[in-house]
């Protein structure tokens, strides 16, 4: 495996990436809330605090990139 096949698939995966943004603005929207309201003042976001919100967005991104490889 050469270098260049590395970073032309890793290029072609970030071009994608608005139109996967934009298939899943909701869940991006919620799980974004989700850690503004867990890190406002002087807290920090901890590790599980958005995991429901985080795994629908992983679950929406993954599933619009299927769709995307059809």
């Amino acid at each position: 495996m050469s270098g260049s096949n590395v970073w032309s698939r890793t290029r072609e995966k970030m071009r994608l990436f608005p139109e996967l943004f934009a298939q899943c603005a909701n869940e991006a929207a919620v799980y974004g809330k989700c850690v503004a309201a867990t890190t406002t003042g002087t807290q920090e976001l901890r590790k599980d605090l958005c995991a429901k919100e985080f795994e629908a967005l992983k679950i929406c991104f993954t599933n619009a990139a299927k769709k995307r490889a059809r």
